[in-house]
């Protein structure tokens, strides 16, 4: 479900909150790939925080590290994108129906803080550029107010290519 939750009268535009529900129908990732909870403070076409809440069952922990569980900086990184993606799908609407956000390209990745169970991720991500059916974004992820993550990426949506 896509909610309105508020306008913001300096800026004249509308901030909307995503939850899991209409996420799956946004994105085609499912269990355990998907990254992002909640979307929350959305600006169609311009921003979104992104809530993961980190929790002891993420498959990875077993394997990530089974005596110290850190979450993979990677798929903090992928949890940027999935919620850039939702903006993307929620901004152009039913042009977006039956397509894919692929990554292309992630620049300048840095981790700043192990990022554990019990953490709750907001996953900041901004549009820096879009052209045509590429969209570049800066994302920051953020632990309790706390820079954990950041990263620049770019994606591509494309139509969803038939299954053989």
């Amino acid at each position: 479900m896509t909610e309105t939750v508020q306008a913001d009268p300096q800026e004249n535009q509308v901030r909307t909150t995503v939850d899991i529900a209409r996420i799956i129908d946004m994105i085609p990732h499912r269990y355990p790939f998907l990254m992002v909870d909640k979307l929350i403070d959305m600006v169609r076409g311009e921003s979104a925080i992104g809530i993961k809440n980190v929790t002891i069952n993420e498959p990875f922990f077993q394997g990530h590290f089974p005596n110290r569980p850190v979450m993979p900086g990677v798929l903090i990184v992928e949890a940027m994108a999935q919620t850039a993606a939702v903006l993307v799908v929620e901004t152009l609407g039913v042009r977006a129906e039956g397509k894919i956000v692929y990554f292309m390209i992630v620049e300048n990745a840095r981790f700043r803080k192990p990022v554990i169970p019990g953490d709750q991720l907001r996953l900041h991500v901004a549009k820096e550029r879009h052209r045509g059916n590429v969209w570049k974004f800066r994302g920051v992820a953020k632990v309790d107010e706390v820079v954990v993550a950041e990263a620049t990426f770019a994606a591509m949506i494309m139509d969803e290519e038939p299954q053989p």
